[in-house]
């Protein structure tokens, strides 16, 4: 249960607080964190908790940008804080990758070409999906048929992932929202025909499942349409007053979860189209930034973010504050996650000395030296390295003529490679 904040008045006496605590450094400590009620209570020293709650809503107030959305209203303001972070994602995420991440343009799929499946991953097991990373990763690189409904759910955001980054610069309608909606729930909602379209109904409450408290309940399904219509406007179009790209971002992806037009499948959704706006609007670094599994790990404060909005008067600052750090801490796991991959090149570099190895099939003989019992197909090496089905077995074989790998027959006509009996000799006789 979070507790709704007093109502606040403007009188002479908020008027003279609110210069104080700008003066004192208190209100940008408090509006760069951006506090809701249940904390800032704890902080009023020099005036009651509902004088101190009126003196920062007026600070947030004249600072503040209003955004409409049929006959609702919503706000945000710009803090310091928020300034500071869309400067570092400017910076960070819009640029060129050698000077974002350290690494050559020319290597972008080598070191990158998981990171979709990671956010297809995190968006699915987000909203109930129960499996593995290694065996989602299994399936994808495989391209296995999904055995299950948390399975579909993985394959269905990667397929959704996949067709954004190709269809970046396209506008949104609303037919587009639909068919990203129906690619996302495809076999995962218990009725089929909700797939891809809007609700219909207004049985449909955001839940608090712990205390099964109603956190919750979404505009009419009559209201849908003129609301996805304005949303699809918003998208697409610049407003009269300007919007920072990252900001917009942000409040589509909130509007989609505040709207819940569709019965199921509304937060992968909503995930979707912040990816799909970003690209658009030049931000290509996204579509590596696992955002979903920071999200994951901070579900309670991403619920939080978007409960605190409708409490206070749909003050979505809370909500772009909490995006803007999740957004701050993708980017630097990304750069973490390149130097793992950098030093994983640096580990294979020796495979390299080879004669007529490549650099790929380098990086295949330090899987296969690690993992004795791997089995490998060439349409895993054709995900996992972002190439041609032609150029996977065409890699395969040479390690196999090289007597590094063996065929397995799985059927008359599909193969699979392990590793062979004389894989340890033949690199011991190289020397390495």
């Amino acid at each position: 249960m979070i507790e709704s904040p007093p109502e606040y008045k403007y009188d002479e006496k908020t008027f003279l607080l609110y210069n104080q605590l700008r003066e004192n450094g208190e209100l940008k400590e408090i509006n760069d964190a951006y506090l809701f009620w249940d904390k800032i209570k704890y902080k009023a020293k020099i005036a009651s908790p509902q004088e101190y709650w009126s003196a920062i809503k007026m600070a947030r107030i004249l600072n503040s940008q209003n955004v409409t959305f049929g006959k609702y209203s919503f706000q945000f303001s710009s803090t310091d804080f928020i300034l500071q972070l869309l400067h570092y994602c400017d910076l960070n995420i819009g640029g060129n990758l050698g000077s974002n991440v350290g690494i050559a343009e020319t290597d972008k799929k080598m070191f990158m070409i998981s990171s979709i499946m990671e956010e297809a991953i995190s968006s699915s097991q987000m909203e109930g999906a129960n499996t593995t990373r290694k065996k989602a990763k299994e399936m994808i690189q495989k391209e296995l048929k999904p055995k299950s409904k948390s399975e579909q759910m993985i394959m269905n955001n990667f397929v959704t992932m996949k067709y954004i980054v190709q269809n970046k610069s396209d506008d949104l309608t609303p037919d587009k929202l639909l068919y990203i909606h129906n690619l996302i729930s495809n076999d995962t909602l218990d009725n089929k025909d909700e797939e891809g379209v809007f609700r219909e109904n207004d049985e449909i409450y955001v839940v608090n499942y712990s205390n099964s408290e109603v956190v919750h309940t979404p505009p009419n399904h009559q209201e849908i349409e003129v609301l996805i219509n304005e949303l699809c406007d918003f998208f697409n179009n610049d407003q009269k007053i300007f919007i920072h790209p990252i900001i917009k971002g942000i409040i589509i992806h909130f509007m989609i979860g505040w709207i819940h037009p569709f019965s199921d499948g509304n937060g992968r959704t909503a995930r979707a189209l912040f990816y799909w706006y970003m690209l658009k609007n030049g931000y290509w670094l996204t579509e590596y930034l696992a955002i979903s599994t920071i999200i994951k790990d901070t579900k309670n404060q991403y619920e939080k973010a978007f409960i605190y909005t409708e409490i206070d008067q749909n003050d979505m600052t809370y909500f772009i504050t909490y995006h803007l750090k999740t957004m701050e801490k993708a980017f630097i796991s990304l750069k973490e996650y390149i130097g793992r991959k950098q030093k994983e090149v640096i580990q294979a570099a020796k495979f390299i000395k080879i004669p007529n190895v490549n650099d790929r099939q380098a990086q295949i003989l330090k899987i296969i030296s690690e993992d004795e019992d791997r089995v490998l197909s060439s349409k895993e090496i054709e995900n996992r390295f972002s190439i041609s089905n032609f150029t996977a077995r065409a890699d395969l074989n040479n390690l196999q003529s090289l007597g590094f790998l063996e065929k397995i027959q799985v059927n008359k006509i599909k193969h699979n490679f392990v590793r062979s009996k004389d894989f340890t000799k033949i690199i011991k006789s190289y020397k390495l």
